[in-house]
């Protein structure tokens, strides 16, 4: 902070470094990361509250008494330390981001992880720890998204207080950084080494470009130097005092590196940054294979220092990170061929050029018993956290998510809807039962979705704050099929998807008809069919279906062998022919 104070506010800000309890740090007596586990024992087991509770931390935590000092919500992403504030909020609840969300900078504001929340899979009790969660104008918020707080080489984007997006000079990482103003590096720096010592116990498990996977020094060397020049350029400054003294009265624990600077130089020292990259990844191969799985084998790199893990690309996608030389590949279409890659990388996350490349075909599958399709959402658009309609191809599927975002995770990647969909395109082989992952996101009561195979309902999904598998058995649809997810029971609950999967149902039935019980002509057509029944004496009902499940044709026939249906849109559709008991489903294009 460079604001310059009274003599005797230097004085009463000097003494805010003593404001933690007598005796708080009286076990904190190690160097290194002696030090920093003795730390990670005094902070841990802090006064768990809710992530609405935030709101409630904000009253004391985070109100403007240092600059403009008129008790407006201090954003650091929208702060002006020497000037006019480009936008102000009030801590009122009218002011915060609520379902509608924004459009531009000034609308609302919300929270703003500064460990993303998507990389500890929004658990407790890390997603409303208010020691690195602030409030944020959800546009910035939505900017930053989840890249990694560094200095930014050439911007693409900046806010109006002068916070920056763009390309990083971070030795070893290539993607794009967020750089907030110097006069909040240090504050930012802090929570970064808050969050590496309160989380010692998981943090070697989160996977974030900043993060190297260990317990102790947490940080690759480039983003570790950089936090540690931002400390030092940037030291502690009375609004963090205050905010350190707010959430301890809220949370019961501190943040150790506001009350005693010196700690973090005690753990962490700058580093020479390791920038050889491991060798390339030999003799990868494909040794066995499956209806929806792979088994690949190979080589180990070699690296100056360690090989710490090794990607696995499928078509050019990251599907898994490895620490062995084997892995077993998940999620794959029957009979399909997938090419395979490897890439070795290291503690620094240099990486390796790709290995070789394996090729595979999966085996064809068995009705009723094999996936017969699932996606597993690594292949969906890049994390955002705003809710649009999003569109990706995996597998030979594309999928249509409305009302959705992708910057969150289950399993692994996750897409979360909202008031929307997930729709998939037209996929053959039909359906017998399906499985997917379901969890309630951010606040909420448990609900459930509809689920829809050619734009019929045939069971529920339901969702809850607990991470919940759901199988709908007996489906029992064949043919083509369309399968949608739809009709949130609360629209305005956010809900997470993962490991979507179903089996197939290829074989007839006493309930199906045959296939060839009757044709479509011309098909593809312009738009005007006709339909030909083998048996003629019967009523049966004609439906049709576009690709998103929508009905777009319905009528009942008695004692007639054929059908008309005219004006159809281009695209693709399904036509469903059900008597009675039984009914077969068949794909008619439209150009």
């Amino acid at each position: 902070m460079k604001q310059i104070y009274s003599l005797l506010f230097l004085f009463l800000f000097a003494a805010g470094f003593a404001q933690a309890p007598t005796g708080y740090y009286t076990n904190a007596t190690g160097t290194g990361y002696t030090l920093k586990t003795q730390l990670y024992n005094i902070i841990k087991d802090h006064t768990v509250l809710s992530y609405g509770d935030l709101y409630v931390t904000y009253e004391t935590s985070d109100i403007d008494n240092f600059f403009e000092k008129d008790g407006s919500v201090l954003d650091m992403y929208s702060e002006n330390p020497t000037g006019t504030d480009p936008y102000t909020y009030s801590i009122a609840t009218t002011q915060r981001c609520g379902s509608s969300g924004y459009a531009k900078e000034g609308d609302c504001y919300n929270r703003e992880h500064i460990i993303p929340q998507s990389i500890f899979s929004q658990a407790s009790p890390m997603v409303s720890d208010a020691h690195f969660i602030t409030p944020t104008d959800g546009e910035v918020n939505g900017i930053r998204n989840n890249y990694p707080h560094s200095v930014v080489a050439i911007a693409t984007q900046t806010t109006l207080n002068g916070s920056k997006l763009g390309t990083s000079t971070t030795a070893g990482y290539s993607g794009l950084v967020f750089e907030p103003i110097d006069e909040f590096k240090g504050d930012i720096a802090r929570m970064y080494f808050y969050f590496a010592t309160r989380y010692e116990n998981t943090v070697a498990g989160y996977n974030y470009p900043m993060f190297n996977n260990s317990t102790n020094k947490v940080f690759t060397t480039a983003f570790l130097n950089q936090l540690l020049a931002w400390h030092n350029q940037d030291p502690v400054s009375a609004r963090e005092i205050t905010r350190n003294n707010a959430i301890y009265a809220r949370q019961n624990n501190r943040n150790p590196f506001i009350d005693n600077p010196d700690y973090v130089t005690a753990i962490w020292k700058t580093e020479v940054v390791d920038t050889e990259a491991p060798t390339a990844v030999t003799n990868l191969t494909v040794t066995e294979t499956t209806a929806n799985t792979a088994t690949l084998t190979w080589t180990a790199a070699t690296d100056n220092v360690a090989v710490t893990g090794y990607d696995v690309y499928v078509n050019g996608t990251l599907k898994s990170t490895e620490t062995g030389l084997t892995a077993i590949v998940n999620g794959l279409a029957a009979s399909t061929t997938y090419s395979f890659s490897i890439i070795a990388r290291d503690a620094e996350r240099n990486s390796s050029l790709a290995s070789n490349i394996a090729e595979g075909t999966t085996k064809a599958p068995a009705a009723g018993t094999t996936s017969c399709a699932s996606e597993d959402f690594q292949t969906m658009p890049p994390n955002a956290s705003s809710y649009a309609t999003q569109t990706w191809t995996n597998a030979g599927i594309t999928w249509t998510a409305v009302d959705s975002r992708t910057d969150q995770t289950l399993n692994s990647r996750a897409i979360t809807i909202r008031n929307g969909s997930l729709t998939s395109s037209s996929v053959a082989n039909g359906i017998k039962d399906l499985t997917v992952t379901t969890q309630l996101v951010f606040s909420g009561t448990a609900g459930s979705f509809k689920l829809n195979v050619n734009g019929i309902e045939v069971g529920t999904i339901p969702y809850s704050a607990t991470a919940t598998t759901t199988t709908i058995s007996g489906i029992n649809v064949t043919g083509d099929v369309i399968i949608s997810i739809t009709g949130n029971s609360s629209t305005s609950n956010r809900v997470k998807f993962d490991d979507l999967s179903w089996t197939c149902s290829a074989s007839l039935n006493v309930n199906e008809l045959e296939t060839n019980s009757f044709n479509i002509y011309p098909n593809p057509s312009n738009g005007n069919v006709k339909l030909n029944l083998e048996n003629s004496n019967e009523k049966y009902s004609v439906q049709v279906f576009s690709v998103l499940g929508q009905k777009v044709f319905e009528k009942e026939y008695t004692n007639s062998s054929s059908a008309t249906i005219n004006n159809l849109q281009k695209g693709v559709y399904l036509v469903k022919i059900t008597t009675d008991t039984k009914s077969v489903t068949k794909k008619l294009i439209v150009n």
